[in-house]
């Protein structure tokens, strides 16, 4: 029920031109708060539905736009914000997972240029079972979260 209902909620919105659908998932607004001129690292998020039978995941990302790029989400230890990367994101069959701010997230350390809102930043999600998805990051208006300040140590 949920997964009809989700995917005729699909059918009744217009897919963003950087929205992307291949074989049984589809990308929905990969995006980058816009980071500051000075920024030499920035956050990106992305909603991932699997809309096949068996799992899949998420095992990497590249683009030109960062020296790295590597999954991570937020865990809170003493009411501070730390950043612990990722192996991989599973996406079971029929599951919506959400790249947002205080979760999963996209880290891009080492910007090779600047971003502004309204650019789009190519890349490549990288998926154990569907391989290369080329998509493209939106960057958006700024949020006033300023992730190059955060711990990205992984300890």
């Amino acid at each position: 029920m949920k997964r009809a209902f989700f995917s005729l909620m699909l059918l009744a919105t217009p897919l963003a031109a950087h929205d992307q659908i291949t074989d049984d998932l589809h990308i929905i607004h990969p995006s980058i708060p816009a980071p500051i001129a000075s920024a030499k690292s920035a956050a990106g998020y992305v909603t991932i539905s699997n809309e096949g039978d068996t799992p899949e995941e998420l095992i990497g990302l590249r683009t030109p736009f960062a020296v790295s790029s590597t999954l991570h989400t937020t865990i809170f230890e003493d009411g501070i914000a730390r950043m612990r990367p990722l192996s991989g994101v599973t996406i079971a069959p029929g599951e919506v997972v959400n790249m947002e701010p205080g979760g999963m997230h996209v880290m891009f350390m080492g910007l090779t240029g600047p971003a502004q809102e309204g650019d789009m930043i190519p890349a490549t999600l990288v998926f154990r079972q569907a391989g290369d998805v080329a998509i493209e990051f939106m960057v958006d208006p700024v949020d006033g979260a300023d992730h190059s300040t955060m711990d990205h140590s992984g300890h």
